[in-house]
């Protein structure tokens, strides 16, 4: 699941492009990319440690956002829920941050809460 770098690796299987606006809930597995806007939440699938969102720099996403790995560049307003979390060095978040590893950027804003949890034990 993770590099040499411990970063999160990707493997992108939808892509939203820039220009697309999805309204409503938006449940995904596998890895998803959005470089347009979403209006409503994004929620991948929990049960799969790999599935991964990556948030362009343009992109937005208004609406709570849950993944095992989720990779901001872009703007989210509402909460963050993830097991691994990359903020960008232009990644915008208007909510808290819920997280077991966060990795930050120079540059990133976080307008609420980070809040570290502990692993899930068998």
């Amino acid at each position: 699941m993770w590099d040499s770098k411990r970063k999160a690796k990707t493997n992108i299987t939808t892509l939203i492009g820039p220009g697309t606006q999805v309204i409503g809930e938006l449940n995904f597995t596998g890895g998803l990319h959005v470089n347009g806007s979403v209006k409503g939440n994004v929620l991948g699938n929990e049960s799969d440690p790999t599935a991964v969102l990556v948030v362009g720099e343009n992109a937005a996403i208004d609406g709570e956002v849950r993944a095992p790995q989720i990779i901001l560049g872009g703007t989210v307003a509402g909460d963050v829920h993830g097991e691994y979390v990359e903020l960008g060095e232009h990644a915008k978040v208007r909510g808290n941050i819920y997280y077991h590893r966060l990795e930050m950027a120079i540059g990133a804003e976080v307008n609420g809460q980070l809040i570290h949890l502990e692993p899930k034990t068998a």
